[in-house]
């Protein structure tokens, strides 16, 4: 099997892996986003939090842009040993990921913080969660947000109204790209590194995309017209450890994991609310790199409205695996109300 390789002595053994002064265990990680963004910056906070917090023992060697496995293809890889750690997005693999595309069914609440820990505790507790992923031979280590699905055109498209999605190619996937469809648009669904050449050629006419994508991404270059929605945000998006990996692990390097994960949540909050209103005003200014039309869309509640037939087929797809539906709707509902309660009583964590 291939993946990490424990070094036990200062001497360098010959995997090509890097070594360490101390005994290192270095865990191949592959990412199919670029090394730019929000999210890239705390994916490398990630990392460095591991080596911190096991004191040198754990390393996280970081394969950026699909140059080891494309993001479309992580969960078979990661499950086959081709990488120890990687990130999944539910919408590559809506059959395998099935239970986790919870996460992609859109909710009123589009608050990155409320989204993530909803989906974190959910995902480390509840025990159909855990056997779910277990089935693919990976363990669930922590969680990313998309933050509120937001309506980004090209050329002369626009899409600020309900009517105005009709007739349009739209880059969407998961339980949105189908609302889309219902409401008339033609959707096309592609990873996320093939849509600025898609926009940009005039192969789609807009993307129902997200804020810090716009940057990392540099969507901002192909873009001329954006309409906030803030529909839903997509959670079933994170990172995933090989289970023979991880079970391989002390129980110490284990936690440690667990720990990271568990801070990754907090800190990719923060960075993502912080970060919004910079998007916004930068692309209002053009001080990210160029000026881009931004204005409010009407009719986010007919978004919302239009997703729950969705809702109701998850439950029974899922039903159907064997699992509860109902009862795991309602439990990740409930986290949700927890989480915007402690929110409205407490404030974020940072702020506390």
């Amino acid at each position: 099997m291939r993946c990490l390789t424990n070094l036990l002595t200062a001497t360098a053994l010959a995997t090509g892996l890097a070594t360490a002064a101390a005994a290192e265990t270095v865990l191949i990680y592959s990412e199919g986003g670029p090394n730019r963004g929000t999210r890239a910056e705390a994916l490398e906070d990630f990392a460095q939090n591991v080596a911190e917090m096991s004191n040198g023992d754990l390393a996280i060697d970081i394969h950026w842009g699909g140059a080891l496995i494309k993001l479309t293809a992580t969960l078979g890889g990661v499950r086959d040993g081709a990488a120890d750690m990687g990130t999944v997005l539910t919408a590559y693999e809506p059959l395998r990921l099935m239970a986790y595309g919870i996460g992609d069914l859109p909710l009123a609440s589009s608050d990155p913080w409320v989204g993530m820990r909803a989906m974190y505790e959910l995902m480390t507790t509840n025990r159909q969660m855990i056997d779910a992923l277990a089935d693919e031979n990976v363990v669930y280590i922590s969680n990313y947000t998309s933050t509120g699905i937001q309506m980004n055109c090209a050329g002369d498209n626009r899409i600020e109204s309900i009517d105005d999605i009709a007739g349009k190619k739209i880059r969407a996937s998961g339980t949105f790209g189908k609302v889309l469809n219902d409401l008339g648009a033609n959707t096309v669904n592609m990873g996320y590194n093939e849509v600025y050449q898609a926009l940009d050629s005039g192969l789609i006419d807009c993307e129902a995309g997200y804020l810090y994508t716009l940057e990392g991404y540099k969507l901002y270059e192909v873009i001329n017209h954006i309409a906030l929605a803030d529909w839903g945000q997509i959670t079933g998006f994170g990172i995933v450890m090989n289970k023979d990996i991880y079970d391989g692990l002390t129980p110490e390097q284990q936690q440690v994991l667990k720990d990271a994960g568990d801070r990754l949540v907090d800190d990719f909050a923060r960075a993502q609310i912080e970060q919004m209103d910079v998007i916004v005003d930068g692309l209002k200014t053009g001080d990210i790199g160029r000026q881009v039309d931004v204005v409010d869309f009407d009719g986010r509640q007919t978004l919302i409205d239009a997703s729950m037939k969705y809702r109701d087929e998850w439950v029974e797809g899922v039903t159907a695996m064997g699992l509860d539906g109902e009862g795991l709707w309602s439990e990740y509902t409930d986290l949700i109300a927890k989480y915007e309660a402690e929110r409205d009583t407490s404030g974020y964590p940072w702020n506390r």
